[in-house]
């Protein structure tokens, strides 16, 4: 696929904090899935005196020519394009989403806030409304490991195998399945039931290297602890209702706490096969 030729570009939120790391990852995942990739930076200058709406508008501008260096350098080969809206950021991020193939936000920071859970923040709130996958970068660049997915059995985790399978084959990384369970007595049958998920979405995908893991915890603490070596986790928003406008506990452990960037993804049916992951079947049609 060329870059730049899916109808659908990636979104990037562009704020105060965190604006370059947000546009290097996402000008990756561009990159990777022949997107275009769309800066926006909103604000309400609405309640602002006339000489602050002037100077915040000058320093929106500085973040978006700052963050359109990071990304041509980062991948230099991908159409980017900027546009400043007035407006509130999460708001118009859940709009746009209506029409991307994937959001992408910073997580102001609170991957390192081990003590506090950031309900209100921005990313949260995008990852928790948005109509599309939703990636939150970190500040640290992530390590060259493998694409990590947590499944569970539910219709939600495979939605998300798809997409960490099509992340795995377009950024040519190896898989890590993880499948945590209660007790010991669980192990063998999730053992089985990995397997078979495995072998399912991997027969259209034989060119990605898969390693399964089942382990005994809770969900979010181990996979939190495994994304410690992944250069991107994927999990789906919730596990039982997933049209539902909120957040499972597993998605907000790991948006929280996994140092490595973090795709959520919600719906009920897989990528496109030529896109990756990005909006279910079919959907990318649409705009």
């Amino acid at each position: 696929m060329a870059l730049g030729s899916g109808t659908t570009p990636v979104l990037v939120g562009v704020g105060p904090d965190g604006a370059l790391p947000v546009a290097r990852t996402a000008a990756r995942v561009a990159a990777a899935h022949g997107r275009a990739l769309h800066l926006m930076h909103a604000f309400n200058w609405a309640a602002l005196e006339a000489p602050a709406v002037s100077a915040s508008r000058s320093h929106a501008e500085e973040l978006l020519a700052e963050a359109t260096v990071a990304a041509n350098q980062s991948e230099p080969d991908v159409p980017v394009t900027a546009e400043i809206i007035e407006g509130s950021a999460v708001a118009t991020l859940v709009r746009k989403s209506e029409t991307a193939f994937l959001v992408a936000v910073g997580d102001g920071g609170m991957a390192h806030c081990d003590r506090c859970i950031p309900a209100d923040s921005p990313a949260v709130q995008v990852a928790a409304r948005a109509d599309c996958p939703v990636l939150v970068a970190r500040q640290e660049p992530p390590p060259t490991g493998p694409v990590l997915v947590g499944v569970d059995g539910s219709a939600s985790a495979e939605i998300a195998l798809a997409w960490a399978y099509a992340c795995a084959s377009r950024h040519r990384s190896h898989l890590l399945v993880a499948w945590v369970v209660e007790s010991d007595a669980a192990v063998g049958e999730a053992t089985d039931r990995l397997a078979a998920l495995v072998a399912r979405h991997g027969a259209g995908q034989p060119g990605v290297m898969v390693e399964c893991r089942v382990v005994r915890g809770e969900p979010g603490d181990v996979l939190v602890e495994q994304s410690r070596a992944a250069q991107l986790v994927v999990v789906a928003a919730r596990g039982d209702e997933p049209w539902r406008g909120m957040l499972g506990a597993v998605s907000q452990s790991l948006l929280y706490h996994a140092p490595a960037p973090v795709l959520v993804v919600r719906g009920v049916s897989g990528p496109p096969a030529d896109d990756g992951p990005g909006h279910p079947a079919g959907r990318d049609q649409r705009p």
